[in-house]
């Protein structure tokens, strides 16, 4: 199983949003390493809600409810879209200066590629923020 981090703007669709509905496509990912990585994800991956914009926080844990699907909105037939479904909200939210300050996180994408809007989270980083969020 892999992990991944998948952002989102909570005014466009947050991960309350994602609770009330039970399941969700993952879509308008266009950016070339965004799109390979959300490829790279298969059914059963786990994956972090990251809200951006003023929040900067990763709030909550998803999964992959299905493999990557070529996106119905592309007529180029490149893209791809993933169905979600939530598990869990993190105890606290997990703020990106949080990360930022900590030298464990220093060379992954997060914080090296800010822009980057899927990308994978290796498992010792993974438990590094369930920590922090656990407090």
């Amino acid at each position: 199983m892999a992990r991944w981090l998948f952002k989102e703007e909570p005014e466009t669709y947050s991960f309350a949003d994602l609770q009330r509905d039970g399941t969700t496509l993952w879509t308008g990912v266009t950016n070339a390493l965004a799109q390979k990585h959300l490829r790279s994800v298969k059914k059963g991956d786990r994956v972090f809600f990251y809200h951006t914009g003023k929040e900067k926080a990763i709030v909550g844990v998803m999964e992959a409810a299905a493999d990557p699907v070529p996106d119905p909105s592309d007529e180029t037939g490149k893209r791809v879209v993933v169905a979600v479904k939530p598990l869990y909200a993190l105890p606290s939210p997990v703020t990106l200066a949080t990360i930022k300050a900590d030298p464990a996180f220093a060379q992954w994408e997060l914080v090296k590629q800010a822009r980057l809007s899927v990308l994978p989270v290796p498992e010792k980083l993974w438990q590094r923020i369930e920590k922090l969020s656990n407090g």
